[in-house]
């Protein structure tokens, strides 16, 4: 199918929290750069009419600080309309394909509904005609486990091929990981060490200094490695690792960030260490002696030419001492002690990139401190740094990419179902879930780090 942008777009769960909290906001701002001129049609079962459905967009707007009566939100909420029906009658499709009109044939059909849905929404899109020309977006989590990651593909396929479904991960619409991405591939002096024969090894830390909070029922029937280390941290790791886009430009990203998470090994509990805030057990929905893990660290391989033997280590944790997200590559010695310094100096080569809150690129080299002797000091050379900025969500970079029929922003079907197969062994009552102290970096992790590492702990 060619990129060419839609006739409509059509949101299911259109009343939910995530068109209040994301949606409606990110169209605004679509809007607002030319990007949507379309109908916006919502589908959800509210018992509510079009009014009801405006005015809904307008609390939304207000919750996110913007005003509703902008030109770009009054443009929007004249696009808006509504069809309220049951997702699982054939009459609500029909609706929704009457409110479209004959003249509407590629769509963007936008699932903000569970996984369970999937299946109902996009037989309804077909029985009405609405589905071979168009688009279908869809939320994590694409499925519980491999296996059931591979019914849903099936089930989506049957009305929609591959080149037609976009599979959200937000974090693919930060903007830093996009800084990130342009750091790499926009200057011919990053890209040549980026393999096994200049790297010792890479670390990637998600620390959140907050607790679940009122989400203890959904967290506990998730954990930590299902919740961001499946998804958000292996998507991260592979914009950082995969091989560079080739003749076909993006195009080719999306295989090539499947290709590195294809190529990882599945997780042993052997290189898994689990564990849980002190408090947690105590929070609203949660277990009895839960045993869901806050807090995980991993240590992976990669079968690949490029990465071969270098260890890759992700933590991620809540109620960890700061809230940010870093990809730190440690370099090798240099090969050849000429000062006499030792390992311990000519081992701090690294780069490090900040990915949240705000954005951050920086190289630290050892350089000569003034005076006699050979006295070593480590300068920092950062040169991408700047507040997360909030001109364009991730919500609108997403949306907007799958209006226009970019899919490089987006999760493939084969990507998805290696990350599943990755940590499926270690997901569940697998290992024991050791207590830490809130403010703490979490259990002892040292374990999985190469010898003569440590972990780099960021800084607020």
């Amino acid at each position: 199918m060619s990129a060419e942008h839609v006739d409509a777009l059509v949101i299911y769960g259109a009343t939910g929290d995530l068109a209040k909290l994301e949606t409606f906001p990110a169209l605004v701002g679509l809007v607002e750069r030319g990007v949507l001129n379309e109908p916006v049609v919502g589908v959800a079962m509210s018992g509510w009419d079009l009014a009801k459905f405006r005015e809904y967009a307008v609390e939304s707007l207000k919750l996110n600080n913007m005003d509703p009566a902008s030109p770009a939100a009054v443009k929007l909420l004249g696009l808006l309309q509504y069809v309220d029906g049951d997702l699982g009658d054939h009459n609500t499709y029909a609706a929704m394909a009457a409110a479209l009109g004959p003249g509407a044939k590629r769509i963007l059909h936008y699932l903000e509904v569970p996984p369970f849905l999937f299946g109902r929404i996009t037989e309804g899109i077909a029985a009405v005609n609405l589905a071979e020309d168009s688009r279908v977006m869809v939320e994590k989590p694409f499925g519980d486990d491999e296996k059931s990651a591979r019914e849903l593909n099936d089930i989506v396929h049957k009305y929609f091929p591959e080149e037609s479904v976009y599979r959200v991960d937000h974090w693919l619409g930060l903007d830093p990981v996009a800084s990130l991405m342009f750091a790499r591939f926009a200057n011919s002096i990053i890209e040549p060490l980026l393999n096994r024969n200049y790297v010792q090894a890479i670390q990637v830390t998600m620390a959140e200094a907050f607790d679940v909070a009122d989400r203890g029922s959904f967290y506990d029937h998730t954990g930590a490695i299902k919740d961001v280390i499946q998804n958000h941290m292996l998507q991260v790791l592979a914009t950082v690792l995969a091989d560079p886009p080739d003749g076909k430009g993006l195009d080719s990203w999306i295989a090539s960030k499947s290709q590195l998470i294809g190529a990882l090994q599945p997780l042993t509990p052997d290189n898994v260490i689990k564990g849980q805030y002190e408090g947690y057990q105590q929070v609203a929905g949660v277990a009895p002696g839960s045993t869901t893990e806050t807090y995980a660290a991993v240590r992976l391989m990669a079968d690949s030419w490029r990465w071969a033997d270098v260890p890759i280590v992700i933590r991620v944790g809540k109620c960890l001492p700061v809230t940010a997200t870093e990809v730190v590559l440690d370099f090798r010695p240099v090969p050849h002690d000429v000062f006499g310094l030792g390992t311990a100096t000519t081992a701090q080569n690294a780069l490090r990139f900040r990915i949240y809150p705000d954005s951050q690129a920086v190289l630290t080299l050892v350089g000569k401190k003034p005076g006699t002797g050979w006295t070593p000091e480590l300068h920092e050379l950062t040169f991408i740094q700047g507040q997360q900025q909030e001109e364009m969500r991730a919500y609108d970079r997403l949306i907007g990419a799958a209006l226009n029929g970019e899919r490089w922003l987006f999760a493939q079907q084969d990507a998805v179902e290696a990350s599943w197969r990755i940590v499926d062994p270690v997901v569940g009552n697998v290992g024991p879930v050791i207590p830490y102290a809130r403010g703490s970096w979490g259990p002892d992790a040292s374990s999985l780090m190469p010898a003569g590492e440590t972990w780099h702990d960021p800084t607020a």
